[in-house]
């Protein structure tokens, strides 16, 4: 009986690990053209947790058969170390550095998701509190309960068709020139600022890439049509790789270094993850983070699809994630030094 369940379990631990194999392929496989394939993607997190679960289970049983697992984790340490950070680091104030956040506030909770009627002030509180240079909000609703005062600069873009949402960048330094990537027939956008910081200019994009719309209750989305779900995750991938694409066009010309933050509404192990990185930029949970990182409810598993890049100019100092339920997301914050 003993033989016939490590069979059955090795024949599960063989798929789990083609699984896993697979998916780093996909940050260079364009999801036109295998959008199903680039589904694979969202589900990386629970692969290697689960293949982490069958090393477990062999090494324990002392079986050679945990070399299957263990080979493939090795292989992909880069994925493993996008999910979880062993160690990160927190750094206060330095001289010649500044802090940045991004936080998709989800319309400061308009239509009640969060049983609270003060998540507009505790934002603003959070914003107050933690202090950064640069703030960029995604799903900006113009409450009247916020105060975000603070900042003398901001720039603000509206790229829906009622005129609601915003992109908006805050900042503590002078804005000298902005403007928006104007995605079209979508409520998602990208908009830039280029900020002077004492003697330096850096270009800073706030980025809202297309959303798959899937529901964080593993209950509801068990009761979703599997078919047209799919459709849709196949639809937004490929409207992400047409934004992502247009954000490159237009950061290839920057003069300056770059930050990149936002939502972005996919994860580390994507193609347009691996698209916009490849362009000089670092992610400064890699570089500085603990834990999960989990930018996002979902009751599955952690996610993490909201990101602070930065050119590798900058050395990264720190990074900080808040478990505060303020919005679907949570923000998070990093300081850098020029």
């Amino acid at each position: 009986m003993r033989k016939l369940i490590n069979k059955i379990v090795f024949v599960m631990n063989s798929v789990a690990a083609f699984a896993l194999l697979l998916s780093y392929l996909l940050p260079y496989v364009s999801p036109k053209s295998f959008p199903l394939l680039s589904v694979l993607s969202l589900t990386v997190p629970i692969l290697i947790i689960i293949n982490l679960f069958f090393l477990l289970y062999w090494v324990v049983l002392l079986n050679k058969k945990a070399i299957l697992s263990l080979v493939v984790l090795v292989l992909g340490i880069s994925h493993v170390s996008s999910l979880y950070k062993l160690s990160g680091k927190s750094s206060d104030a330095a001289e010649g550095s500044i802090s940045l956040m991004t936080f998709n506030v989800h319309s400061f909770n308009r239509f009640d998701w969060i049983d609270s009627d003060n998540i507009p002030q505790d934002i603003s509180k959070l914003v107050k509190a933690q202090n950064p240079d640069i703030f960029c909000a995604q799903e900006f609703y113009n409450n009247p309960d916020i105060d975000f005062s603070q900042y003398p600069y901001e720039y603000q873009d509206f790229n829906n068709d009622n005129g609601e949402l915003a992109l908006v960048v805050f900042s503590k330094f002078p804005i000298i020139n902005r403007g928006s990537l104007g995605f079209k027939k979508t409520a998602n956008n990208a908009i830039f600022t280029d900020i002077v910081i004492k003697n330096d200019t850096v270009r800073v994009y706030n980025v809202h890439l297309q959303s798959h719309k899937i529901n964080p209750d593993t209950d509801m989305l068990a009761k979703e049509d599997s078919q047209k779900l799919l459709q849709r995750i196949q639809f937004s991938f490929e409207r992400q790789q047409e934004q992502v694409d247009k954000i490159l066009e237009h950061l290839k010309t920057s003069p300056y270094k770059n930050i990149v933050m936002g939502d972005f509404n996919n994860t580390a192990y994507s193609y347009i993850y691996n698209k916009i990185t490849s362009e000089n930029l670092q992610d400064t949970f890699k570089e500085a983070g603990k834990g999960f990182g989990k930018t996002y409810e979902f009751d599955l598993f952690p996610v993490r699809i909201d990101f602070i890049l930065v050119s590798e100019e900058f050395e990264v100092l720190g990074f900080n994630n808040f478990d505060m339920e303020l919005s679907d997301h949570y923000p998070i914050l990093s300081r850098i030094k020029f």
